[in-house]
Order: C-alpha cells, then structure tokens, then sequence
C-alpha cells in the first residue's frame, strides 16, 4: 500500500484514522471479515496476524473501525479525485457498470426490493456503480438505492466525471441496458459526452429488415464491417459476428426448447390421462402458463388450449428469426473514426468484461462487499467505499504477481494469438503451459492470488527472550522460494 500512495490518498498527514483504514483496507484483501472480526484479529490478546502490531492500531476496537469508517466517507470526494487525476484524463475512456449487492439491514434508507442482475426471485438489495479505466482499475464508486434502474445512474457518474474531477470531454462505455437512447438524449449528448454501446436485439433485427443495411453477406469474409444508418445519424455502428457465439447460441436455445418441451409434455399428457383428468381451458391454460412464464424460449412455442385438450409445436418462423442474429452484435458510437478506429471500438467495449470482473471480486469471497449489515447510510457508502479501495490495492498486487500465478502473465503473447479482435480472447502459450503443468516458467509452483495469499500467511514473527534475561529479539521463519519471489514481486521485504 505504501508502493502506491495508499497513505498519501488517504490524508497528507498521519492521522490515527488513516492507519485505522489501512488497516481495514489490508484486512478486507487477507480474509474479509465483519468489523467486529476485524477488530479482534487487531487487538493483542486476540490477534490472527501481525497488522494491528505493523500500523499500529492493535488497541483498536469495533468503534475505532466505525469512527475510520465515518472518517473515511469524509474524504471520499477527494480521495476519488487524487485516483482520477493518477489515471483518467482528458477525452479518456472510462468504463462505467452497476450492480446490486444483497443487503440485511431493514432500517437502512437504501435498502430497497429488487432483482438480481442475473434473475431470480426479489431481494433486498443495494446497488453499486464502478467507475472504471480501460484496464479495469477502479477510480470511483457510488451507491444507489436497490431499485433504482441501471439507466439513472448514468447522470450521477457524469456528475462524477465533469464536476467532481473536472473532466468535461470524455467517453463513457457502457453496455445496452445502461446507456439507453433516452440517456443519450438526455444525458449524454446535451453534455457533450462521447460514448461507445451496443444495440438490443430488437433494433438490430429492425437493421436487417427489407434489405437494411446490416445483411449477413457482410460476414462471407470479414468477422466485423462498419456500417450507417439514418435511424443513427452521425453515429458510427460496428457490427461483428463471432461464429463460436451464434454456436454456442445455437446449442443453449435447442437445450431450453427440449427442456421446455419436456415439461409441456407432461401437461399434455394430464389432458389425456383417464383418471382425473385435466379440464377447463382456465385450469389448462394456468398449467401451461407455469411453464412458459419460467421458459425463456416461450416465444418460440404456439400452442392451443382447449377445455379438455392441450397442443403445442415449434414456431419455425420465430426460431429462425432468431437463429439470424446468433452471434451477431451492433457496437454503437459517436468517436470519430480518426479517434477510434473499428477495431479500437470493439476493444472499448469489450473491456466492460473487466468491470465485470471487479465486480465478481468485490461480491465474491475474495473481498465480500455483501451482504451488506450496517444501518447507517453514510456507513454503506463507506463500506463500499473501502472494497473499492481494497480492490484497487488487490488488482496492483495481482498484476505485480502475474508471474506466479495462474493468470496469463503475457497479454501480448495472448493477443497475438487472436485471430480478430471479434474472435475470443486466448491465452499465451506460456499461460497455457503454466496452467497445464500449475507450474510457472522457472518451475516454482503456480497458485490462484487467494492460494497464494494462504501461503504467505505461513510466514510467522516470532519474539524471542534470552533465558534469564529482559533481552528479547524478533525471529522469522525462513521463506519458501515462492514465497521469497512473491515478496520479491512485490518490492517489499516480508520482516515487518
């Protein structure tokens, strides 16, 4: 942390405070735990680590970390501008996402229902914005209450972007659902915010139509073609097709139309049983709607309901209607071409897959954002607040790392073996070998960052008294050599 200015972000001057975060911050990336926990794996008589000795913040309890919390979400305006002013820059691109956190608190104002991005029944939840660079590091965060819609956050991040860090021209990326044609309208263009999107199934479909622009002769020897369209004027649309997702498209639709089947078979069959049979358009009709209202290819089934018969078939028009975009997706922009080519504009958005990333890091167990138990509103911001902050540290540290772990540590061999920028992304061959063999070029041991953080935990300081004497003195365990080139990795010595 001290490598990266981590004490300077938080204030100028040593502050009781600031070691108090540090020491939050640190243990959020080494076992992410309630504040209480923290606080009795800081005091002396309860310790788990070494820390609370190191920052000296070992007589700290529960409301010394609420206090470092409270201090904390003081200082986030301008901590976040030092992080802006280290990475964004004017006419820079910057990654913008949302996504909700389950919350446990019923007293807390932003608590609120709604659903979880990837389905499911209701919840209790919080939602959270990350400001993003091109690499995925995190510069900002904001939170929202639980149902608020992903495009109404895109005005706040803005306000972030231009008044906050003082950054008038910049470009947002962000995906369909959250830079919408009304957010253009009304947020991004009066502005003069660039952004780069994509297009939803049905405005594509609309391209395709009566010989429109987009046709999939397009595709005969290209995987990406640039196109124009008066429904988009001054905007430049980069279609791409990727034939290993329309078959990957393919597979998933013929999966969940068997499935489907299946179950409306079983209804079917109720209608034709002899004893007690299934009768009444109305009972037949809430049967099947159980089943369809679950299907996400219940646009593809017709069906006839009657009072004492059910029947159903494929909808070949429909699938095919379908089956013509599998793989096929629009990037929309208003870059100019001499900024940003084609390519450069699929790369843009396609880095919205490292906001992603943050986001199943901080939610996962590796830093454990939620569910989220405070029940002050300041207290959630700055909870969040502080992931963030620990996930910043934690991605320096995993690059740093790259080396020993199982992560591809040569991007450049790995784009090389790319095909086109539409084409998946591949692993370099020494990334494949170091996952193959779980070994690393020098032959030392390959772990994930968590594996690897276990192990440092193994090192031990242990204090030493001269029998028959006051002399103490402090004694290390000796250093496996992977724990002895991690260390080395990054820059620091492992004796505290």
């Amino acid at each position: 942390m001290h490598k990266l200015g981590i004490p300077e972000l938080l204030s100028t001057r040593k502050h009781p405070m600031r070691q108090l975060v540090l020491a939050m911050i640190a243990a959020r990336i080494l076992d992410p735990c309630s504040k209480l926990a923290t606080a009795q794996r800081l005091d002396s008589d309860t310790l788990s680590s070494s820390l609370g000795e190191v920052l000296g913040v070992g007589g700290a309890d529960t409301d010394d970390l609420y206090e470092a919390l409270d201090w904390l979400y003081g200082g986030q305006s301008r901590i976040e501008r030092k992080l802006a002013a280290r990475h964004l820059a004017e006419g820079e691109r910057v990654l913008w996402d949302a996504t909700p956190v389950p919350f446990e608190s019923r007293t807390c104002a932003l608590a609120a229902f709604g659903r979880p991005k990837r389905g499911g029944r209701s919840q209790r939840q919080v939602l959270f914005g990350l400001l993003a660079t091109p690499e995925g590091l995190p510069v900002a965060v904001e939170v929202f209450r639980g149902n608020t819609g992903d495009p109404d956050t895109v005005g706040p991040a803005l306000d972030r972007l231009q008044e906050g860090f003082g950054l008038e021209r910049v470009t947002m990326v962000g995906d369909r659902g959250m830079i919408t044609d009304a957010r253009i309208d009304e947020e991004l263009r009066p502005r003069g915010v660039n952004w780069i999107t994509a297009l939803r199934a049905p405005t594509i479909r609309k391209l395709m139509k009566d010989d429109g622009p987009l046709q999939l002769s397009l595709f005969d020897q290209q995987d990406l073609a640039e196109i124009r369209s008066p429904d988009f004027p001054g905007e430049r649309l980069v279609a791409c097709r990727n034939p290993l997702l329309a078959e990957d498209r393919a597979q998933k639709r013929e999966e969940l139309l068997r499935v489907t089947e299946g179950k409306l078979a079983k209804v079917q069959a109720r209608t034709r049983r002899k004893r007690q049979p299934l009768r009444g358009e109305d009972a037949i009709g809430v049967e099947v709607g159980k089943v369809l209202g679950a299907a996400k290819v219940a646009k593809h089934v017709r069906y006839r309901i009657t009072d004492d018969s059910f029947a159903f078939e494929r909808d070949p028009a429909s699938i095919e209607g379908e089956a013509a975009l599998d793989g096929i997706y629009v990037i929309r922009t208003n870059v100019p071409e001499a900024e940003l080519g084609a390519e450069a504009v699929v790369q843009a958005y396609k880095n919205l897959s490292e906001v992603e990333q943050a986001f199943r890091v901080m939610k996962g167990f590796a830093l454990e954002v939620g569910p989220i138990r405070h029940r002050i509103e300041e207290r959630v911001r700055a909870h969040v607040f502080l992931c963030m902050l620990a996930h910043y540290v934690r991605w320096h540290m995993e690059k740093a790392l790259a080396p020993v772990l199982l992560t591809d540590h040569d991007p450049q061999g790995a784009e090389a073996r790319r095909d086109s920028i539409v084409a998946p992304a591949q692993r370099s061959r020494a990334g494949e070998r170091k996952v193959r063999s779980q070994r690393t070029d020098e032959g030392d041991p390959a772990r994930s960052f968590d594996t690897l953080m276990e192990g440092l935990k193994t090192l031990t300081k242990n204090e030493t008294r001269v029998h028959g004497t006051e002399v103490t003195f402090d004694k290390y365990t000796r250093p496996t050599p992977l724990q002895d080139k991690a260390f080395g990795l990054l820059g620091v010595s492992f004796r505290m």
